[in-house]
C-alpha cells in the first residue's frame, strides 16, 4: 500500500477516535531572565577531591557487580575538563562486550535539549518568535479544542470540546504548557487517547506525527498548566518549517557538525558501529512509543525522544550551554538565550499550574526545555540555577553554572536509573560540600 494512503488511513482513524469520545459537542509570560555575571566575578568553585570521585565510581562498581545494571559511563567536567570519566560493566551483557567511551545509547527525552536549542537558535537568526502561534507553521493547529472531562458515575469518559482561549505558542511547546500531552500516564480521557497505537502506526515522518497530534484534543487550555507532553516533538516539526531542512539537517548543519557531536543522529545508519549500541538486561526493557530499535531506519526523527548519542557527544552540546553558548570560539546560541531558557519560565507570577505529574520536582522550576533549580533540597546546599533533564533508558545529566560543573550519566536500565541518578548526584555534591539530601 502506498504511503499517502496508509497515513491517510491513520489520520482519519485518530480523528475518528478522538471524535469517537466528543460524545457531548463542542462547536467546530516571559519570566524576566537576567544574564548570569561572568566566571571572573563569581567566587571560586568548590573542586572534588579524589577520595570522594573514587566513592562514586565505587557506588557504580556495585550496581555492575550486582547485576543491577549492565554497564554505564560517567562523565564530570568542571572548568571545561573532565574531572572523572570512567566506564563500567558492559555495553551488552550477552556478548559481553565491554563498556566503552565510544557506546552508543539511546538517549530518549535528553533529546528534548537539543531539538529546543535548535528552536532557540532560529529564534536568535529571526525565523521564529516566542509568541507566534504553533498554527502558524503547522496548519492543522489552527482547528485545535481542549477535551474537557464529563465523566459521569456510571464511569463513562465522554469529553466536551471547547476552543482555545489564546493559540497555543512556540514559548508553550518549549515550556510543557501547550496542552498536548503524553499517553504514558495518568488515566484521564485525553492522555488515553494519547496512548492510542495508531498515533505511531506506519512509517509516518515529522509532518504526519504533526499533524496526527493536532486532530487531538488538548488536556488544558494553552498556558494554564505544565504536563508533559510531545510538545518538543511538534517544536521539532516547527524547526523543520522555519528552516526548510529536516529536523536532523538542521541540527546537523548547525550544531552536531560544528560541536564534534559526529555519533549523534536518528538512528544508527552504519552497520559497523551497531555493536556500539548499548543493550539493557532482557528483564529491563522500556519501549517509548513509536522509538524502537536504533539501529533501523525511520523517517521520523523524534525531537522528544529519537536521538542516539555519546557520552562524549553529549558533554560537549552541555559545555557550550554552560559556557553561554559558545564553544571553542564559535557562538550558537546568544548569552542572554541561554540566560532565559535555563531560568524558570513557569514560575508564581505566571499562574501556571503544575500537573500532579510535575516530574521537575517541588524545588524547582522549568525553562525552555530544562527543568530548573529554583530551591534547595532540604538539608542541602544544592546551588539555584541548577538545570538538568533525563531519559528513560536512565541516563541523566545536570548543569551547574555557579560551580562551572556538569556531569553525564550514560545507562541502558530503565527501572534503575531514577534511583541511580538520585545517589549519584547526591554523593557528587557531597564531594562539593554541598550537604545531605535525606528525603
Amino acid at each position: 500500500m502506498k504511503r499517502w494512503r496508509t497515513d491517510g488511513f491513520v489520520q482519519r482513524r485518530l480523528v475518528a477516535a478522538a471524535l469517537a469520545v466528543a460524545l457531548v459537542g463542542g462547536g467546530a509570560h516571559e519570566a524576566s531572565a537576567q544574564s548570569r555575571a561572568p566566571s571572573s566575578q563569581l567566587p571560586p568553585a568548590p573542586t572534588f577531591s579524589r577520595a570522594a570521585l573514587d566513592r562514586i565510581g565505587n557506588i557504580i562498581r556495585n550496581e555492575v557487580v550486582t547485576g543491577k545494571i549492565p554497564g554505564a559511563i560517567l562523565l564530570i567536567q568542571q572548568h571545561g575538563k573532565p574531572v572523572y570519566f570512567e566506564c563500567f560493566g558492559a555495553r551488552n551483557a550477552a556478548t559481553g562486550q565491554p563498556m566503552t567511551p565510544d557506546t552508543l545509547f539511546q538517549i530518549y527525552s535528553m533529546s528534548k535539549a537539543v531539538t529546543s536549542v535548535a528552536a532557540m537558535m532560529l529564534v536568535d537568526d529571526g525565523k521564529l518568535s516566542l509568541d507566534d502561534p504553533v498554527a502558524k507553521y503547522i496548519r492543522a493547529f489552527a482547528n485545535a479544542k481542549v477535551g474537557v472531562d464529563i465523566s459521569d458515575e456510571a464511569g463513562q469518559y465522554p469529553l466536551r470540546l471547547e476552543p482555545l482561549k489564546r493559540p497555543i505558542t512556540i514559548r508553550d511547546l518549549l515550556r510543557h504548557t501547550s496542552g498536548i500531552t503524553y499517553g504514558f500516564f495518568g488515566e484521564a480521557a485525553v492522555t488515553k487517547l494519547y496512548g492510542n497505537p495508531l498515533l505511531y502506526a506506519g512509517d509516518f515522518d515529522n509532518a504526519e506525527f504533526a499533524d496526527r497530534i493536532a486532530v487531538l484534543p488538548l488536556a488544558e487550555q494553552p498556558g494554564t498548566r505544565w504536563n508533559y507532553s510531545h510538545s518538543t516533538d511538534v517544536l521539532g516539526r516547527v524547526v523543520e518549517v522555519a528552516s526548510g531542512q529536516t529536523l536532523f539537517q538542521f541540527e546537523k548543519q548547525r550544531l552536531f557538525d560544528p560541536l564534534g557531536m559526529s555519533d549523534t543522529a536518528y538512528f544508527v545508519a552504519d552497520k559497523a558501529n551497531w555493536p556500539r549500541v548499548a543493550q539493557a538486561f532482557p528483564v529491563d526493557r522500556f519501549r517509548v512509543a513509536g522509538i524502537g530499535d536504533p539501529t533501523l531506519p525511520r523517517r521520523w526523527e523524534s525531537g522528544g525522544a529519537g536521538l542516539v548519542s555519546t557520552a562524549g557527544d553529549y558533554a560537549r552540546f552541555l559545555q557550550m550551554l554552560l559556557n553561554g553558548g559558545e564553544l571553542d570560539g564559535k557562538r550558537y546560541l546568544k548569552p542572554e538565550t541561554v540566560a532565559m531558557m535555563t531560568s524558570d519560565q513557569i514560575g508564581p507570577e505566571t499562574g501556571i499550574i503544575r500537573d500532579p505529574f510535575y516530574f521537575p520536582g517541588p524545588t524547582s522550576g522549568f525553562g525552555l526545555g530544562f527543568a530548573v533549580r529554583t530551591s534547595p533540597p532540604p538539608n542541602t546546599t544544592w546551588p539555584l540555577g541548577e538545570y538538568r533533564w533525563d531519559g528513560a533508558g536512565g541516563s541523566f545529566y545536570f548543569v551547574d553554572p555557579k560551580d562551572d560543573l556538569l556531569a553525564v550519566f550514560m545507562v541502558m536500565a530503565p527501572t534503575q536509573g531514577g534511583r541511580i541518578q538520585l545517589a549519584l548526584k547526591t554523593m557528587m555534591y557531597e564531594a562539593l560540600g554541598k550537604g545531605l539530601r535525606k528525603d
